[in-house]
């Protein structure tokens, strides 16, 4: 056995993680340039299709290597990238994508015990002494060779409904939404799992040297400016090494802090700083072979590199006039939902992994249609804007596109009930999520609600299901995908989830 660290000190000499790291030192040496090369095959363009599928057990997948792992591809992979587009607060299905025509002949009618069967409250309408049935003001009409059906407040999305899969059934246990954004992206209503885009970076790792596998873009919405707020560990790692977490893009100011070196400070001597941090920091992790050290010298490493990719990424002064006016007036303003959408288009042509956009603003327990109106403003026109400009590229076809929120809104009334004034509380037992893009059939409509839109009566989706399915597109059995933390393999999905096949191309 290699002598011990001179640092040790007496109580170390029972640690097991020291041991087990001083015994494998010479192992983990021979194995570092097998490391290294699944790293670089990693960062390659469309390298994660290639490898031969992996298992848990003989992968590196569930396992600390010191600067990389082999790519955990289970399966061809249909796409490359997936781009999120979370509408934070929960978008009303029933005005926007679930139109139920026969609730006006219900209006102000108490909300029939059949269809609620006892089901949980949130405390905002526990109290109530009816649940009044509020039907939407909204008119509805099909697009498309599908038929489709599009609320009139997305007129621009409802353009490629032959693109769009329409998920209605998507349902959750979590009713409120902090547990609920929570579980929709780390599959725990508890804080501290890994999220949906960090388990991608590190099971998959990155296509672009240059640029974090996982950047978060966030925006106020016009509906309900102070809205939910939003959490950082939302897109954290977790468990994971901390490398994977996502990587925030300010919405006010600078969108990354520090980019510019101190005056007086030159390039190259920034580059000698870290050459020699990075020697001091190899040397520590000789000592104690603690993984959270190789994490801090990449991301040295990634800033130093940021420093010269981020200003160029966030220059939109070549994009044609007609591509910027595509996405509307807003695209204009920095940190909006429309200059955010244009900037997940460049950064999936950078080919960054997981690209995700929060828009708050959805949350209307009441004055619902003017919010909504809003919202909609807001997000309609960018959002097809960028489905159109990703496949004018070439890019829709290895891109996973989705929109959705946390959970879907209450058929009944929250509050008073008039001909054009409502609100609706957070309902999880069905709500919508639209996907478009890599292996998904366009200008499907997947599930059916009651006539209440208050059950599922056919195809639930579970959030679960839903994550290995966007897994499964990445080329990742979400069975597989594992990280061994106090004990036991955790995964995205738990122990749940099942593919959704039907929505499959």
């Amino acid at each position: 056995m290699p002598p011990l660290p001179h640092r040790m000190e007496p109580c170390d000499l029972v640690n097991r993680r020291l041991f087990l790291g001083q015994t494998a030192h010479g192992v983990g040496r021979a194995a570092f340039a097998s490391l290294l090369a699944g790293s670089a095959l990693a960062n390659s363009p469309r390298a994660h299709a290639a490898p031969a599928p992996t298992t848990a057990a003989s992968s590196a997948v569930g396992s600390q290597p010191a600067l990389g792992h082999l790519p955990a591809v289970h399966h061809p992979a249909r796409i490359r990238r997936v781009i999120s587009l979370f509408q934070s607060g929960a978008p009303s299905q029933l005005e926007l994508f679930d139109p139920k025509p026969g609730l006006e002949a219900r209006r102000g009618e108490n909300l029939p015990e059949s269809i609620r069967q006892g089901q949980r409250l949130t405390t905002m309408t526990s109290g109530q002494a009816t649940f009044p049935v509020a039907p939407s003001i909204f008119k509805f009409a099909q697009h498309g060779q599908s038929g489709m059906w599009f609320g009139e407040t997305l007129p621009h999305m409802a353009k490629y409904a032959d693109q769009w899969c329409l998920i209605r059934t998507l349902n959750t246990e979590a009713i409120n939404h902090d547990p609920a954004i929570t579980f929709a992206q780390t599959g725990s209503q508890l804080p501290g799992r890994p999220s949906i885009g960090a388990w991608a970076a590190y099971g998959l790792g990155s296509e672009n040297a240059d640029l974090p596998a996982y950047v978060v873009l966030t925006s106020f919405g016009s509906g309900r400016p102070d809205d939910q707020p939003l959490y950082d560990r939302l897109w954290g790692s977790g468990f994971l090494p901390s490398r994977h977490q996502g990587v925030k893009f300010r919405n006010r100011g600078d969108a990354v802090l520090y980019l510019s070196d101190p005056p007086g400070v030159t390039r190259e001597a920034r580059r000698g700083t870290l050459d020699r941090l990075k020697a001091l920091n190899a040397l520590r992790h000789d000592e104690l072979h603690d993984p959270e050290i190789q994490t801090r010298i990449a991301q040295y490493e990634m800033a130093f590199r940021m420093q010269a990719s981020v200003p160029e990424l966030l220059n939109v002064a070549g994009e044609p006039q007609h591509i910027l006016e595509s996405y509307g007036p807003d695209v204009a303003r920095p940190g909006s939902y429309a200059a955010n959408c244009l900037l997940a288009r460049r950064l999936a042509e950078r080919d960054v992994r997981f690209i995700q956009l929060f828009h708050m603003g959805w949350d209307h327990h009441g004055g619902l249609p003017a919010a909504l109106r809003g919202q909609c403003k807001d997000t309609d026109q960018p959002t097809a804007a960028l489905l159109a400009d990703l496949e004018r590229r070439g890019l829709l076809e290895d891109t996973l596109v989705v929109w959705g929120g946390e959970f879907g809104r209450t058929v009944y009334s929250q509050g008073g009930l008039s001909n054009d004034n409502y609100g609706r509380d957070h309902h999880p037992r069905c709500f919508p999520v639209l996907l478009a893009g890599g292996g998904i059939r366009g200008g499907l409509t997947w599930g059916e609600t009651d006539d209440y839109g208050y059950n599922v009566v056919r195809d639930g989706v579970h959030v679960h299901d839903l994550n290995a399915t966007i897994l499964h597109l990445l080329g990742v059995d979400h069975t597989r995908l594992t990280y061994r933390f106090q004990g036991r393999d955790f995964r995205l999905t738990d122990i749940h989830g099942e593919v959704v096949r039907g929505i499959l191309a």
